[in-house]
């Protein structure tokens, strides 16, 4: 049981390019996330948002890997905000911002468990693979490479952010509920021999049998596994208001259940929420949902 949960705002918008992701910390605070923590008998402090400079206000620099530069900064700042957090014994939970505040996020962890000689896992929970490189890109958009940065594929100031690569070993990486992915991102995937649970895959075994596989790929010789949720992971019925909203996502009982089995394990280490956006959303639901998945996540039970 950690000491605390360590909330971490990371208002990143620059790795895609629809504004409004930059408020999602904001939307989630607003819907009571830190009072609902309490409320389940668990310390929780808000540790505010690491320093992120507008869109406005930055060179785009290449258009392959847009906003390079100011990412690789904010990622470098979070990576040791989430290594504080552990090394006092807390739980960081991390409010996107965009995909791309998975790197630094996930480094963080990487890292700290680097130092004790040990290893983490990951399962990354979005509709998308988040598996380009500048050279596959058709956005340029880094959200769209964050996973590929973690495992090892990508800009040097991204896949290097703590001076080593890979910061997760594909073996122990899983993609669960993808509903496209980029000609590109596919050749990667297999290459790296990622595991990856499309949507037709829950539909056939579950979504029960799939976290269940994947929770034991992820903590395979770790030390604790990473949660990485795009909220366009839930159907856009339930959570309209996310950066890419995509048809045919998992439904609000099953992203509970991906949630509850999370908790299950034991084995979490870190949680990141991303890709919120209050621009789309309808009176804030894709935030309170996001609340309730991630009270899910931390032990909250129906009975």
């Amino acid at each position: 049981m950690p000491n605390c949960i360590r909330v971490i705002g990371a208002p990143i918008d620059l790795g895609q390019d629809r504004r409004g992701v930059e408020m999602g910390p904001a939307a989630l605070r607003v819907a009571g996330l830190i009072t609902r923590i309490a409320q389940l008998g668990l310390s929780a402090e808000d540790a505010g948002n690491v320093a992120v400079a507008p869109a406005r206000l930055e060179d785009l620099g290449n258009p392959s890997v847009k906003y390079l530069r100011p990412i690789a900064a904010s990622c470098r700042m979070q990576s040791d905000w989430i290594q504080q957090a552990l090394q006092a014994g807390d739980f960081p939970l991390v409010l996107g911002g965009d995909h791309s505040v998975a790197i630094g996020a996930t480094a963080g962890v990487s890292a700290f468990f680097r130092q004790r000689g040990q290893s983490i896992g990951l399962i990354w929970l979005d509709a998308h693979g988040d598996c380009n490189t500048p050279e596959t890109t058709p956005s340029g958009n880094i959200h769209g490479m964050a996973l590929a940065c973690l495992l090892g594929e990508g800009p040097s100031e991204l896949t290097q952010l703590n001076g080593y690569s890979p910061m997760v070993k594909p073996e122990n990486a899983v993609l669960v509920g993808v509903h496209e992915l980029d000609p590109g991102e596919k050749l990667l995937l297999r290459r790296l021999g990622l595991k990856v649970f499309t949507m037709r895959d829950l539909d056939e075994r579950g979504l029960r049998a799939v976290m269940e596989e994947a929770v034991a790929m992820a903590s395979n010789g770790t030390a604790g596994l990473v949660a990485s949720l795009d909220m366009d992971f839930v159907d856009a019925l339930y959570a309209p208001g996310v950066g890419t909203p995509v048809r045919g996502g998992a439904t609000y009982r099953e992203a509970h259940l991906a949630m509850e089995i999370l908790a299950d394990s034991l084995n979490l280490a870190a949680l990141q929420v991303v890709e919120i956006n209050p621009v789309l959303d309808e009176r804030n639901r894709t935030a309170e949902l996001a609340v309730e998945l991630i009270l899910s996540a931390l032990g909250k039970k129906i009975y």
